[in-house]
């Protein structure tokens, strides 16, 4: 497992000495069709050189950014590069507006992905064929539904046929969202998946892993074996306390039947003349300004975990039992 020390999800924008010196990456595609551990391979990712909304420009539709906790592209598009080769088959079970399947196609592979909102379902659809407008030769479709469901969702014929699966659970909502200026202050929009509550994203942590774990247990199934699963995750603090969600992601994943192998870092912040320069919410800045106005030593969110997972030869997915 290949594992780059960096500061536990901080940044202050500023040189620390304290803090550990992280090399500029070379672009993804100077490695294309890099498979699992390989020690000549990078753990730091630099998938935050450019904003998000820059990364997305042009790319996307513009309803994209109504989603509240959208992938950075270069997350998305770093893992196609790092773990598939032009054909295979990339999967997304919880796909909000597209992002993994927009990636995949622009880079020569097909991808489908599961929604379970019909207004994210809806954007997915469209960026996809504004994928295909641009020139995107891959070829990807949304499908509706509940992905702790998985299998009765997917055509039987797709088992064993995924390459890669590229996802992230919902978390952190107290993060998401945009704002504008209101008559009473700072008002907050477009901060929730949806209003059903038979979304993954209402559930708490417990129930939250529990059906992850259902989830990359379907995933396993419809894995070709050394196929690669890749999962953003990030602990985020409710009322004060740390919760750990990359731990449950990992011990989800086990419960699923695979085996982890790497626990990368897909920076959210700029590498800039070897320094970290951070790009945080306003919804960050809030909370590490109220944090530190109470003593707590806060910093600015500088990456995300990237766990990584690998079907066995042999393996195959299980049954779990929330």
């Amino acid at each position: 497992m290949a594992v780059i020390a960096v500061p536990e999800h901080t940044a202050t924008g500023h040189p620390d000495p304290n803090e550990p010196h992280v090399p500029r990456p070379a672009a993804s595609e100077d490695y294309p069709g890099r498979h699992r551990a390989d020690p000549g391979g990078l753990s730091v990712w630099a998938t935050a050189q450019s904003t998000g909304p820059v990364q997305r420009r042009g790319r996307y539709v513009p309803e994209s950014v109504k989603h509240p906790a959208r992938m950075l592209p270069a997350i998305a598009a770093h893992a196609v590069r790092a773990y598939t080769q032009p054909g295979d088959l990339v999967l997304d079970p919880m796909c909000g507006i597209g992002t993994t399947l927009v990636e995949a196609v622009h880079a020569g592979r097909d991808a489908f992905g599961i929604e379970y909102e019909p207004r994210w379902s809806n954007i997915a659809d469209a960026n996809i064929r504004h994928a295909h407008d641009q020139g995107a030769i891959g070829r990807a479709s949304v499908i509706r539904g509940d992905a702790t469901r998985l299998m009765s969702l997917v055509p039987a014929a797709l088992n064993g046929q995924v390459a890669l699966v590229v996802t992230s659970p919902p978390y952190g909502p107290t993060v998401h969202g945009l704002v504008r200026p209101g008559a009473d202050g700072v008002v907050k929009y477009d901060d929730r998946y949806g209003e059903d509550k038979g979304n993954l994203a209402y559930r708490d942590l417990t129930g939250l892993a529990d059906g992850f774990a259902q989830i990359l247990a379907g995933c396993a199934t419809l894995l070709r074996p050394g196929g690669a699963v890749v999962v953003t995750a990030r602990p985020w603090r409710k009322r004060g306390e740390l919760v750990d969600l990359p731990s449950a992601v990992i011990a989800a994943g086990l419960r699923a039947g695979l085996t982890p192998t790497e626990r990368c870092v897909a920076l959210l912040a700029a590498v800039r003349d070897g320094h970290l320069v951070a790009r945080p919410s306003f919804f960050q800045l809030q909370q590490v300004r109220k944090a530190r106005a109470g003593g707590v030593p806060m910093h600015l969110i500088a990456h995300e975990d990237v766990l990584i997972f690998i079907k066995g030869p042999s393996g195959s997915g299980t049954e779990v039992v929330a």
